[in-house]
């Protein structure tokens, strides 16, 4: 495996560093205490080509690898988790479903918008009662002539209070369970779409999570993705791609803690001497380093093994597997050679540890991740 950058990749980290510290950096604490989110933020990394950033060229995105994708990701997630998972979805679960099972009408009319940063994506699965188990999904869409109506309603939706474009999976057809499910992109403007309530969250705050609500929302036929039934099919791909997104949100983040407990450790004098001079911050530090390194390699594999055409579904849970719960023992850590002062939140270990959570949950739980592996290697 080579790991060196190449010189698009190493342009590309110094740019996203360089946005990430003069941009994002100064904002963090203030919109994780306000709950706000920084739309000035994620209209400048539309600019930068960042929202359509593993969009081929041909509609007008940025054509970079999976290498490349996972980089960027990282160096936002560095300084600022939410800032990060804006990127994600865009890339890997709205723009990647659309380029990959969209007609070429659907492309023109959506992925370019899309990939230019015009318009902001959001993609609907979860439900109150499905979550991990999407045959329980509930919600409904029903054909009528030239469209489908659709009735139910979605939770924990990633940008859900503002996305221009939704990607929502339905079932068009409940008795074939996960093979009934279809998928359908959904402008914010369409009749019977409302916006419930917004989640108030232990982490990523400065990211918006709310309630969708169909009401017999019509929708065009022309707007199912994909043939009916292959609903389940596309969210399954989308989702390989996504948890290498997490995999490198989860790297950044407890790259950004174990950076501000070294530096503490270096700053904070006790019993006269610095604390990294003592034997337990000593092993702290070195094995902050290590699982950071293996989740970094990890994730640099399953971006390598989705690169090369193959099928990575393994690859992907294991980097998001290990990274996440990674990110939340870094930050553990990080807090812990903080003492007091991690506990407060003036220092950004706090809120690190607070949004490290939440990579060991969302597109699959640390559990699922294991069961995906177990069926690989047990098969």
């Amino acid at each position: 495996m080579d790991l060196k950058y190449t010189e698009e990749q190493d342009t590309l980290r110094r740019m996203v560093r360089d946005f990430a510290q003069k941009e994002v950096a100064p904002i963090a604490a203030e919109i994780d205490e306000k709950g706000k989110v920084p739309f000035g933020n994620i209209k400048k990394m539309g600019q930068l080509g960042l929202l359509g950033l593993t969009v081929s060229e041909e509609y007008d995105g940025g054509g970079a690898d999976a290498i490349s994708y996972v980089i960027a990701i990282e160096e936002l997630a560095r300084v600022c988790a939410s800032t990060a998972i804006f990127v994600a979805v865009q890339n890997s679960l709205v723009c990647a479903g659309i380029e990959k099972f969209g007609t070429e009408e659907q492309k023109e009319e959506y992925l370019r918008p899309l990939a230019r940063g015009e318009k902001i994506g959001a993609f609907a699965l979860t439900e109150p009662g499905a979550g991990c188990d999407v045959s329980l999904l509930q919600t409904t869409a029903v054909r009528d002539g030239d469209v489908y109506v659709i009735n139910g309603s979605k939770r924990f939706i990633t940008n859900g209070a503002f996305a221009d474009i939704i990607i929502l999976l339905a079932q068009t057809d409940k008795s074939q369970c996960h093979r009934g499910i279809s998928a359908f992109i959904v402008e914010k403007g369409f009749e019977g779409l409302a916006v419930g309530r917004a989640e108030n969250k232990m982490g990523i705050r400065g990211t918006n999570t709310s309630e969708l609500i169909f009401d017999d929302l019509r929708v065009p036929a022309a707007n199912r993705l994909s043939e009916e039934g292959q609903g389940f099919k596309i969210a399954m791909t989308v989702l390989d791609g996504g948890r290498i997104g997490v995999a490198a949100q989860a790297v950044g983040i407890a790259q950004g803690s174990y950076e501000s407990a070294l530096k503490y450790s270096k700053e904070r004098i006790q019993f006269g001497k610095p604390i990294c001079e003592f034997q337990a911050i000593h092993w702290m530090l070195a094995d902050m380093a290590t699982r950071i390194e293996a989740a970094r390699l990890l994730t640099y594999n399953a971006a390598l093994k989705k690169e090369s055409g193959e099928r990575f579904s393994k690859e992907a849970a294991m980097a998001k597997l290990f990274a996440s719960e990674t990110a939340v023992w870094v930050t553990n850590r990080a807090v812990q050679i903080h003492g007091g002062n991690g506990y407060m939140k003036e220092y950004s270990v706090e809120r690190n540890y607070r949004d490290a959570k939440i990579t060991e949950i969302y597109e699959g739980t640390s559990e699922v991740q294991r069961m995906v592996i177990a069926r690989s290697i047990l098969k």
